[in-house]
């Protein structure tokens, strides 16, 4: 379990990094590139103290229109200057750092008539939002601290291929811990049978695409277990 001192600076990390989120949901509009996206949203972070990123040289890793469904290391990532236009899908993952403190925290922004919004009217925008938040929902009440990361690995999988969705993600896992060294992550994924109750902080960030589909959709917390065994969102 994490100390209070841990949960306190890692949550203003994250929390830089939810606000980042909302103010890009605010400014984004037609015009804008994973270019102009990724410089706003480190500027923010900036702004806000958060210069560093854990995540290689990649503070904002922006994925949108024809690039929606890639998956792609932030070791490798280049942003594109293809415009937002009118209807599209922006995923955003931030990791912004300081010391040995880190955030992770990701979302699928929906844009329609050239604008983010909360409520999308498009069938495909509105499934996918929903799954993943129900697959959050889900795993909160299911995961213990002697759930396995193969085991909540596996659970999730089930669950996106059940939902006639598709994982996206390139080392086909749903999450990692929170280290404090980059390459010292744990990966959920298979054959990998360490509790999440043995890591301080966990990242859950499944990223799929339904059967057939067109966009690639992720949302990613950072999570912990409390003294009472509960898990719960930083």
């Amino acid at each position: 379990m994490p100390t209070e001192h841990q949960i306190a600076e890692h949550r203003k990390a994250q929390q830089a990094a939810k606000e980042a989120m909302a103010h890009l949901a605010i400014v984004i509009d037609a015009n804008d590139t994973e270019q102009s996206i990724a410089r706003k949203a480190h500027e923010f972070l900036c702004e806000a103290g958060y210069q560093d990123t854990w995540y290689y040289q990649c503070p904002a890793l922006v994925l949108l229109g024809s690039r929606s469904c890639v998956s792609i290391s932030g070791r490798d990532y280049q942003a594109s200057t293809e415009t937002v236009g009118t209807s599209n899908l922006i995923t955003i993952d931030l990791s912004p750092a300081r010391s040995e403190y880190w955030g992770d925290y990701a979302r699928s922004l929906v844009v329609e008539d050239g604008k983010v919004i909360m409520q999308p009217k498009q069938l495909e925008f509105k499934n996918g939002l929903h799954f993943l938040q129900q697959l959050h929902r889900q795993m909160l009440r299911l995961v213990k601290p002697n759930t396995t990361f193969e085991q909540l690995f596996e659970w999730a999988n089930v669950r996106i291929r059940e939902s006639g969705f598709v994982n996206l993600d390139y080392r086909g896992n749903v999450g990692h811990s929170i280290a404090t060294s980059r390459d010292q992550r744990q990966f959920i994924e298979a054959r990998n049978n360490a509790t999440l109750g043995d890591v301080p902080f966990f990242s859950f960030e499944p990223f799929v695409r339904l059967k057939g589909g067109r966009w690639g959709f992720k949302h990613e917390d950072i999570f912990f277990f409390n003294q009472d065994g509960q898990l719960q969102s930083l």
